[in-house]
């Protein structure tokens, strides 16, 4: 579906505007009729696992340092 509005009903309706462009409709605003912006849904995108080679580092490195080897780096 296209729908196109001006300004002024952009300002009145953006909720339902934002719903409608979620949903996959193409919705356009225009200033004075001339087409200007267009509502785009961003993209959903996957929960991203902390690291870039999940399962191959050893949880050991993220345990805390002892005293000894805090005295090292310090």
């Amino acid at each position: 579906m296209y729908e196109q509005v001006n300004v002024q009903q952009a300002k009145a309706s953006l909720s339902r505007l934002l719903v409608s462009a979620e949903q996959g409709n193409q919705v356009v605003i225009a200033r004075n009729g001339h087409p200007v912006v267009q509502l785009t849904p961003i993209p959903k995108t996957e929960k991203r696992i902390l690291g870039f080679m999940p399962g191959v580092v050893s949880d050991e490195v993220l345990r805390p340092l002892d005293e000894e080897e805090l005295d090292r780096w310090g």
